[in-house]
């Protein structure tokens, strides 16, 4: 099976747990940054068992901190109702101090927005992909579509082009 053209969002030896698919269709991304997550009790296994729901997420600068607010991770088939976690708290995401303040100060500039696109493990530890990304109107995303539309009816003629010069 051919691999995948689509720009990727994980790296190449990460176990992918979640993506946000309609980020790209309703967001133009400007920049991504690679942060951890603070999980507690059974939430690793969770995610394991990919019991997360990303698509509604999105995270927050406060305090100088980054979290993530609406990131929806059920709880583990195997764990003990007192140890349950809620579901949907908000969650720490770790990165440098200076990322954050950078991003901070952009996100006031520009009204930007912070959305995750995709969750993964990556040397055994649960990683998030974040992206500072401005939200797209629905005539750029109708733009997006025609010339995704014209560049494949281009790709079609040249192949036909190209088929019908070796059979002659």
């Amino acid at each position: 099976m051919a691999k995948s053209q689509k720009p990727r969002d994980v790296p190449a030896d990460a176990t992918v747990v979640a993506t946000n698919r309609v980020a790209r269709r309703d967001y133009t991304i400007i920049d991504s940054l690679e942060v951890a997550i603070v999980l507690r009790g059974s939430e690793v296994k969770a995610l394991r068992e990919s019991k997360v729901q990303l698509a509604e997420s999105y995270a927050i600068v406060y305090r100088r901190e980054l979290w993530l607010v609406g990131l929806h991770i059920a709880t583990y088939s195997h764990a003990a109702a007192a140890f349950a976690e809620e579901a949907a708290r908000r969650r720490k995401l770790l990165a440098h101090r200076n990322e954050i303040d950078r991003w901070a100060a952009r996100l006031e500039r520009e009204k930007l927005a912070l959305i995750p696109l995709a969750l993964y493990f990556l040397g055994g530890r649960a990683k998030l992909k974040l992206a500072l990304a401005r939200g797209r109107s629905q005539a750029d995303r109708r733009q997006d579509i025609a010339k995704r539309d014209a560049d494949r009816e281009a790709q079609q003629a040249t192949t036909r082009a190209r088929h019908r010069k070796s059979n002659a």
